[in-house]
């Protein structure tokens, strides 16, 4: 609620549409300032109207219809927020179902006509007395976001801390915009989400306006701060003032004593609740808040301390047929505030009045003719039980001058004239009754149309945010699909890179340019080593760097070899086999019979490069020839052993014979 009593002590822009349409061709406007004195008239465009507000910073922008300053309702909450903090707009004809300005100027003696400049002043000087409503679609929570200020994508070789960086700075920043708040006496709520080395983003909810927080919207390197104001569901609507109307009260008295306002249009006002305050303070304050037309309680027979109230204000009193139960009371404040029971208590006292007095408010207001304080009329009517004409009569007689005495009286109405205008009222009542009905028909419909469509609206937004979560699964599943390639691939990557790393190795055994073992390449031969004489070792050794027809092997433990382990070694047919280590039987009478040499290590001059080896061509030749000796002498043993043996048996034979 504004608590300004004037605009007189600060500017106003008075706003009309003075050429185009705000919905289709760019319009210009008439504008006027004023400041309680001077007036300064203007025809600008859509565009120089904004920067004015920007940099003048008016108390006020009014204007008899705020859809002439925004499209729809989208383009109106996104001017209300672009106004400066202390700027208000302000629709001077009303709320939801504003007046002619017309009639409104009327009512308050405001000059006017039909020109577009004459009804900017006539707004700018409607607002300038506090005539009219605040116009808000932004309630008073605020939301600040200290986040990220740039990506953490990037970084090259050392994107972990430069990760660590952005979010350490997040969260440095996050703290003191809360220990401004903890300075401020704001209250706040703050949802954080850690990250790697800090804060990804952190958000506080603040009750307080933008203009009342000690922090600014700003980006600075790795963090960034945004602010914006919470919004409501809809537009609402703020009278300007409030002193002096005409309203309904509900009072809750005992220990402690509860007083809400109503306005005659069934808006709460304001409610209060004390333990301390006496009744001459509840009257002041209530005074300083309108003037009682009705005072209510929630309990029946009335309570003496209401009864008294309603006294001091002269007011009707209102009382339900029986007490109001709680539920019910629940039910009618249920989209007000209060701090507690007994405030909820005298609002549902205030909202019930209005309830049972509302048809009657609205006759009223049906039968008025323009100009007429309807505040007054209603106070009369309601409070001193009078009748509309009979107050119509009354307020024409003070305004005409005294009839000459000698005029003749007029004649007394017989009977059934009498009847005939008491019907004509009655008649004029019930039409007047009829006709407020079918206005209020007619405002359900459109009230329902607009629900119906607000609602497919929000059917459309759900299935298309449906649509978009399933895309989103989609990518995320393709996502995680090429991350697990791109894995993979990296891990074949690696393994070829290693191959490819031994093959290089290899060549470098196998050609002139090496010279990583000697200055000579000459009399050298590459080596492959085999760890242990089994068929996994010989296997990875031909997987690591291969084992081709005429290589020299290493053995580096030749025990405990089989005929398949020979046999898959002996199938690569090696140059020579050096071993540490016995053979075993089997094992060196495959590669015997293979005619694969077999030699000590020992005897061989090797040395390691990585996981191969090089050796002297003439140790190895040696060996080799060392082999060949031992094998024919091993050869003839063998054959010196078959003759002697098929002597034997042919001579074991004859003597069987």
């Amino acid at each position: 609620m504004s608590t300004r009593t004037s605009a007189l002590d600060a500017v106003v822009f008075g706003v009309d549409i003075q050429s185009g349409d705000v919905r289709g061709d760019s319009p210009s406007y008439a504008l006027v300032e004023y400041d309680g004195e001077d007036l300064e008239r203007d025809v600008v465009t859509g565009r120089k109207l904004r920067r004015l507000i920007e940099s003048v910073e008016p108390a006020i922008v009014a204007t008899d219809n705020m859809y002439e300053l925004a499209a729809d309702k989208d383009e109106l909450v996104h001017f209300l927020g672009s106004l400066p903090a202390e700027t208000m707009l302000v629709q001077v004809t009303g709320a939801e179902k504003p007046e002619p300005l017309s009639r409104v100027a009327k009512r308050h003696g405001i000059p006017y006509s039909k020109e577009p400049m004459a009804e900017a002043e006539a707004a700018a000087r409607l607002a300038a007395h506090n005539v009219g409503h605040e116009v808000s679609a932004f309630t008073d929570t605020t939301e600040v976001k200290v986040s990220r200020g740039r990506s953490t994508g990037k970084g090259g070789w050392s994107a972990d801390r430069y990760t660590r960086r952005i979010h350490g700075s997040v969260k440095r920043r996050a703290r003191e915009v809360e220990s401004a708040f903890e300075r401020a006496n704001l209250e706040y709520d703050v949802e954080i989400r850690e990250a790697y080395g800090g804060y990804a983003n952190a958000v506080f909810t603040v009750e307080a306006r933008p203009q009342d927080i000690p922090v600014s919207r700003n980006r600075s390197g790795d963090v960034r701060v945004e602010i914006e104001r919470e919004r409501r569901d809809g537009i609402e609507f703020r009278p300007l003032a409030k002193r002096h109307d005409h309203v309904v009260i509900g009072i809750d008295p005992g220990t402690t004593t509860a007083v809400s306002i109503v306005s005659l249009e069934g808006e709460v006002l304001d409610v209060f609740s004390s333990r301390t305050t006496d009744t001459a303070a509840v009257i002041e304050w209530i005074v300083e808040r309108g003037r009682p037309i009705v005072v209510a309680a929630d309990v029946t027979p009335m309570p003496e301390t209401v009864e008294k109230f309603r006294r001091s204000f002269d007011a009707a009193g209102w009382t339900p047929e029986r007490d109001l139960p709680i539920d019910e009371k629940q039910h009618r404040t249920r989209e007000h505030p209060y701090d507690d029971d007994h405030q909820r208590d005298a609002m549902a006292a205030a909202l019930y009045a209005f309830d049972a007095h509302e048809d009657q408010f609205d006759r009223i207001d049906a039968r008025l003719p323009p100009g007429i304080d309807r505040g007054e009329i209603t106070a009369r009517v309601v409070a001193g039980e009078e009748s509309v004409e009979a107050v119509l009569r009354d307020l024409e007689d003070d305004d005409e001058p005294e009839a000459d005495s000698t005029q003749p009286e007029p004649r007394e109405l017989t009977a059934e004239e009498r009847r005939i205008r008491d019907l004509e009222r009655q008649v004029d009542r019930l039409q007047s009754h009829v006709s407020t009905l079918e206005g209020r028909l007619e405002d359900r419909d459109d009230r329902i149309a607009d629900l119906e469509g607000e609602l497919e609206a929000t059917r459309r937004k759900e299935r298309k945010e449906v649509r978009r979560n399933r895309e989103v699964t989609r990518y995320r599943r393709t996502a995680e699909r090429l991350e697990y390639e791109r894995d993979e691939a990296r891990e074949t990557v690696a393994e070829l890179e290693e191959k490819i790393e031994r093959m290089k190795a290899l060549w470098k055994l196998d050609h002139s340019n090496f010279s990583d073992v000697s200055a000579k390449k000459e009399g050298l031969v590459p080596v492959k080593v085999i760890e242990q004489f089994t068929k996994d070792a010989v296997r990875e050794a031909n997987e690591q760097y291969g084992i081709a027809p005429g290589d020299v092997v290493y053995l580096r433990d030749a025990s405990g070899a089989g005929r398949s382990t020979a046999e898959s070694l002996a199938e690569f047919e090696p140059r020579v086999v050096l071993k540490d280590g016995g053979l075993s039987e089997i094992a060196d009478t495959i590669l015997f019979d293979r005619e694969i040499p077999v030699g000590p290590a020992a005897d061989v001059a090797m040395q390691e490069v990585d996981e191969l080896a090089v050796a002297r061509e003439d140790d190895v030749e040696a060996v080799i020839d060392d082999w060949y000796d031992r094998a024919r002498e091993r050869k003839k043993r063998r054959k010196t052993a078959m003759v002697d043996r098929l002597i034997s048996e042919h001579r074991a034979g004859d003597n069987e014979a």
